[in-house]
């Protein structure tokens, strides 16, 4: 493998050349017309247009990122995550192209890619599983038969879907007939297929994941877990690993799970089997990710391991060098993801230029960027602009890490969730661990964080005069 088109862009496109460039293989970067002088497109060693702005007429296209692929000589595809990751359809037709595709088998996207498939493929195994039923449904008045067996409350999720999208939770039957239209009408929208299905909704969950690597002689891993309990709109915005809340014993059995949901649809690459802890500690499988995580930094900083690389050395049909025993936890990290969006106003895209943008630098902290300052935010894409990773021999050092990193990290010109980061790694529930993912709709408020803020301020105003006065009153010596 010498040569790997990496069909995406931002953060994501820069940290999966950086391990092929040590890997000594030459980068191909694709990108819009809205990011021709964008960091991945330089950072590569060559770099092809695809089309305009919108995603639908580049970043989506397949069929071209194929074909450029094939017209540069390249020996391999790297999807990153969102986009073409989880397109079954995109992964076949590299492979039909005598292209390698570093990420799973369509087989495996597709059965993994329909929760309800999923649930059925790893039935065998024996899993915990959230009850509901076992069919995607578009029928409203069935829908409401369902839900009183089930009993409230229970929740409405998009069969084809993630991300929090077409996902309502419904605590009597009043609610049902709405919630299930625009559950329904939501889906629709976002993955042009309407069906969705009823599982009971347990309460007080936190959402714990458990990365897997798998590689076609039959060696699977797991490295271990991440909380990404603290969401806002259903998605994620914090992440650490380990848990606070795991003991070994449920590691070990949340990993031997994850495993077996990988062997299920004979998985091969890097995945992430997510899971739902309840207030009594008892795990449900939630999903599969069959791609990498946004998230998956904070795992390569406990197990010591560049998940990257190997991803693409299982591609190049590699065996795993290490086994399961081998792996240990080390340390704590956490990241925070920095979007554009302005946590004052519902979490809402903040676009603009990025008039002053200058990263953290320091021991125990990483940053995996897009962006550079004088860069236009563009409306066309995800509005994340890095992942901001803090890392500490413990959590308590991971914390602090974490809050000087945010202090340090100066953006002007947009919003960001950088207050909103500062607020959850200073909030008493966070620090003590004991917190799931309600978080937000617990302890966070705008207004909570503007009084925050306003305090400080005056807390700042104090110290600024006090040091003022005190300066006053200081013998000043005339010089001669």
């Amino acid at each position: 493998m010498k040569r790997i088109v990496v069909a995406n862009r931002g953060e994501i496109a820069v940290r999966v050349m950086k391990t092929a460039q040590k890997m000594g293989i030459k980068t191909v970067a694709v990108f819009s017309e809205a990011d021709r002088n964008a960091p991945h497109v330089r950072f590569a060693d060559e770099a092809v247009c695809i089309g305009p702005p919108p995603s639908s007429q580049s970043y989506l296209l397949g069929e071209k990122i194929i074909e450029a692929a094939k017209a540069l000589g390249a020996d391999a595809i790297h999807p990153g995550y969102g986009f073409l990751s989880e397109n079954a359809g995109f992964a076949e037709a590299v492979e039909k192209n005598g292209l390698v595709f570093i990420g799973p088998k369509a087989a495996a996207i597709r059965v993994m890619g329909s929760k309800l498939a999923a649930k059925e493929a790893v039935k065998k195994f024996d899993i915990p599983m959230v009850p509901g039923i076992d069919e995607a449904i578009t029928d409203v008045e069935k829908a409401k038969g369902i839900a009183s067996k089930i009993g409230f409350p229970i929740l409405i999720k998009a069969s084809a879907g993630g991300g929090g999208k077409g996902m309502r939770v419904v605590t009597n039957a009043a609610e049902m007939e709405s919630q299930m239209e625009r559950a329904i009408s939501e889906a629709k929208s976002a993955f042009g297929d309407g069906s969705v299905f009823i599982e009971k909704y347990v309460a007080s969950p936190r959402h714990i994941e458990i990365q897997v690597m798998a590689d076609s002689h039959g060696n699977y891993l797991h490295f271990f877990e991440r909380e990404c309990s603290i969401q806002r709109r259903h998605q994620k915005v914090v992440e650490e690993a380990p848990s606070s809340v795991l003991t070994p014993q449920l590691r070990d059995e949340m990993g031997a799970a994850a495993i077996q949901v990988a062997k299920a649809c004979n998985y091969i690459g890097a995945g992430t089997v997510e899971f739902l802890l309840d207030a009594d500690h008892h795990f449900y499988f939630l999903e599969m990710n069959t791609r990498l995580q946004v998230e998956h930094p904070v795992s390569e900083l406990i197990s010591g391991v560049d998940l990257v690389e190997l991803q693409i050395k299982v591609a190049r049909g590699e065996a795993l060098s290490m086994r399961q025993e081998d792996l240990k936890i080390n340390g704590h990290a956490l990241e925070l993801r920095v979007y554009a969006e302005d946590p004052l106003n519902d979490f809402l895209p903040s676009v603009g230029t990025l008039e002053t943008y200058r990263l953290p630098k320091g021991e125990g902290i990483r940053v995996d960027n897009g962006f550079e300052e004088g860069m236009e935010v563009p409306i066309y894409y995800d509005p994340m602009l890095s992942k901001l990773i803090a890392y500490g021999a413990t959590r308590e050092e991971a914390i602090q890490r974490m809050l000087l990193a945010i202090k340090e990290y100066k953006v002007e010109g947009v919003q960001t969730t950088l207050p909103f980061g500062k607020f959850v790694f200073e909030h008493a529930a966070f620090r003590s661990g004991q917190f799931d993912t309600h978080f937000v709709k617990q302890h966070y408020a705008p207004e909570a964080l503007t009084e925050k803020n306003s305090q400080e301020a005056k807390i700042a105003a104090l110290i600024a005069l006090k040091t003022y006065l005190k300066d006053q009153k200081t013998l000043r010596l005339p010089t001669a």
